[in-house]
């Protein structure tokens, strides 16, 4: 790694009530080889011994705080008030980082993006509740460049914020409960490129946050379409409206056959489409 180009990397975790996974993702921070990273943790008042996890922790944390927030993103803009890095990232206190060398590595490819890019991300692997790795997400920038005008198809675990980003298109909207991660890089991106990272598995996400809930696929759909028109976009899309027809679909399966047949089914037909299971293992 170039020694002229060792930017300090702000990594920013949200947690409430997660004692269960919160120190492996600490861990994975507070371990890495590359060591100009400062840590900020917000806690949302947790009850179940979170707390004193950040205590024990709080010699490796540059800020830490735990009172009642209105949701993640206003947890998010409250930890953005304390960062000084050039680069930012957010994870979820279920998630961690992949490994030890991770941020040394992009951190490597940073130094490569042009100034006028603001947005870079890499790839996560979701895993279940037994670490069992599901599939990996993240493709290419010119993949998804077009695709993501319609949904969220960039992991945001794996996203590296320049600060540029923020002082030029603000805080995240608080009014948002799912979609307010794409409703900010949408801000950026609708117009602007983002720079994909190849060969790095940035983070470990694990299946069951809010986003990946059944019951909050609908609202999670409408809030991308509420992120769309804020940005100017009038036409959802192709991609937004298959999104919708299957997410219907899957509330009707759910309501009619059970969860438990309905997870096999669409299982099935994920495997008919080519795709990796992911019902049955989460």
């Amino acid at each position: 790694m170039s020694t002229l180009y060792q930017p300090l990397v702000t990594v920013v975790v949200a947690v409430y009530n997660n004692v269960a996974s919160l120190q492996q993702c600490l861990d994975s921070v507070t371990s890495q080889t590359y060591r100009n990273v400062e840590l900020i943790v917000i806690d949302g008042g947790s009850s179940d011994g979170t707390i004193d996890i950040l205590k024990h922790n709080s010699s490796q944390l540059a800020y830490w705080i735990s009172e009642p927030d209105r949701g993640i993103y206003h947890a998010w803009n409250k930890a953005l008030a304390q960062t000084h890095g050039a680069w930012i990232c957010f994870i979820g206190a279920d998630d961690f980082l992949w490994d030890l060398h991770v941020l040394a590595k992009v951190v490597v490819q940073l130094e490569r993006i042009p100034a006028n890019i603001n947005a870079a991300y890499s790839q996560v692997n979701l895993i279940n509740d037994r670490g069992d790795i599901l599939y990996s997400l993240g493709r290419a920038w010119k993949e998804v460049k077009q695709e993501f005008r319609q949904l969220m198809c960039i992991p945001h675990p794996a996203v590296m914020h320049r600060r540029d980003l923020f002082t030029k298109n603000g805080i995240f909207d608080e009014s948002f409960r799912i979609a307010g991660d794409y409703e900010l890089l949408l801000r950026e991106l609708a117009v602007n490129d983002a720079f994909f990272i190849p060969g790095i598995v940035f983070s470990g996400m694990r299946q069951g946050g809010i986003s990946s809930a059944p019951a909050n696929t609908l609202l999670g759909l409408r809030e991308v379409r509420a992120a769309q028109l804020k940005n100017g976009l009038r036409w959802p899309g192709v991609g937004w409206l298959l999104a919708l027809a299957r997410a219907y679909f899957r509330c009707v399966l759910w309501s009619t056959v059970g969860e438990r047949l309905a997870r096999i089914l669409l299982d099935c037909g994920r495997k008919f489409r080519g795709l990796p299971k992911h019902w049955t293992r989460t």
